[in-house]
């Protein structure tokens, strides 16, 4: 049985049940800088809980903790140049 939890959800106390899960894909977006710089970053997830709540169209909410990973490498330059 999973963990039951109670989260703050804007003004009031839910309850939630943290679910166990397993990652599928973890990609990398990555980005060209003007510089020349690469910057790549990914989001990690740590935790999920699904709330004894839906939003309006009835579906359930979920909430997410992670935590952003990002991994520069700096333009690459020319000795004497």
């Amino acid at each position: 049985m999973n963990p039951r939890v109670k989260l703050k959800f804007g003004d009031e106390w839910v309850e939630g049940e943290e679910l166990e899960f397993e990652p599928l894909r973890e990609g990398w977006n990555e980005y060209r800088c003007s510089d020349g710089s690469l910057v790549k970053l990914k989001t990690v997830v740590s935790k999920i809980t699904r709330l004894n709540k839906q939003n309006p169209q009835g579906e359930p909410i979920y909430v997410v903790a992670s935590t952003n990973v990002i991994s520069t490498t700096p333009p690459v330059t020319r000795i004497g140049a």
